[in-house]
């Protein structure tokens, strides 16, 4: 099953209380999937690549085979995709994570998009963190 999974990830503070944000369509752009989850205390980035990390592991739940990712941080889209080094340890040990699980399906391509663009992604993480009343 093809899929198209858009995330987002962030943080109230940098480093703060960060939270994922997925949302995840078939071909006919039906939800499968809206979610995310509190992370504690993380940077920016590190809720970016833990929003990818998640999405991966419904995907997987999911039965998608080519996955079609759509991220707003054109950071984690160039690290991911080997175009910027990853300097930092703890987003090279969640890539990792990303990397070893991307063997698991057919075809896995990351695209930067527009903040505009990933409203919907933005709107779980927002969520998320409302709820803890920060």
């Amino acid at each position: 099953m093809n899929l198209i999974i858009n995330t987002d990830g962030g943080s109230r503070g940098n480093p703060g209380p960060g939270a994922s944000g997925v949302i995840i369509k078939n071909e006919k752009q039906e939800i499968l999937f809206r979610g995310g989850e509190f992370l504690g205390k993380v940077t920016n980035n590190q809720a970016e690549y833990m929003a990818v990390l998640f999405a991966l592991e419904k995907c997987e739940k999911l039965n998608g085979s080519e996955l079609h990712f759509r991220l707003d941080s054109e950071l984690v889209v160039k690290q991911i995709n080997g175009e910027y080094k990853i300097k930092d340890a703890t987003l090279g040990q969640i890539f990792l994570k990303i990397y070893n699980l991307q063997s698991k399906f057919k075809k896995v391509i990351f695209t930067h998009i527009r903040r505009e663009q990933n409203a919907e992604a933005d709107a779980v993480v927002n969520e998320i963190l409302d709820q803890r009343h920060f």
